[in-house]
């Protein structure tokens, strides 16, 4: 018998003062059986980094054509098209040719940086391609705040995103590795 997902549900409420973006949601993540919660928050982050009100989870690592989260406009576009981990080039063209915008989020220390060294110079040919590096000692803070039924407070301002709940508090730094010019 095939595991099933196990599910949890998010209040968030962000407040992106970068954007001018202030949002309350109530999100449902279904996490893979082979998907660690680390890789699960990662996604909730990515949510939270560019939070709107059409961005929504996909079936993620159940479906191949699929991103983990996107953002579809009102002709079915894709105006945001979000990775997680660590791509081949392929699978980012095809992403870049298919949606306005991509964001890939990255992690794992010692894999990330060797994949960058090994496609810095061909992710760079994607103008719409935004790359973004989360250490291994943010991203197992952000592991903390897992739970089957989580309330949190998100602040975006000037690149740093504030996390809390009523036990923790995390002040996170994403590296930018490319930005669209």
């Amino acid at each position: 018998m095939a595991l099933k997902a196990t599910i949890y549900k998010a209040a968030v409420n962000v407040a992106d003062l970068d954007r001018n973006q202030f949002l309350d949601a109530s999100l449902t993540l279904a996490r893979h059986p082979s998907e660690t919660e680390e890789r699960m928050m990662l996604r909730l982050l990515a949510w939270i980094k560019y939070a709107d009100e059409r961005l929504q989870f996909t079936r993620g690592l159940s479906a191949d054509e699929e991103p983990e989260l996107w953002q579809l406009n009102d002709h079915l576009g894709v105006d945001l098209w979000v990775e997680l981990g660590l791509p081949d080039e392929r699978r980012i063209k095809k992403a870049c040719s298919r949606s306005r915008d991509v964001a890939l989020f990255t992690y794992n220390s010692r894999a990330a940086e060797i994949w960058w060294q090994q496609n810095q110079s061909a992710m760079g040919a994607f103008a719409n391609l935004s790359i973004w590096y989360l250490d291994d000692g943010q991203l197992a803070q952000l592991r903390e705040f897992a739970a089957r039924n989580m309330t949190l407070q998100a602040t975006l301002q000037e690149g740093t995103i504030w996390l809390s709940d009523a036990q923790n508090n995390l002040e996170i730094h994403l590296t930018a590795w490319q930005q669209p010019a």
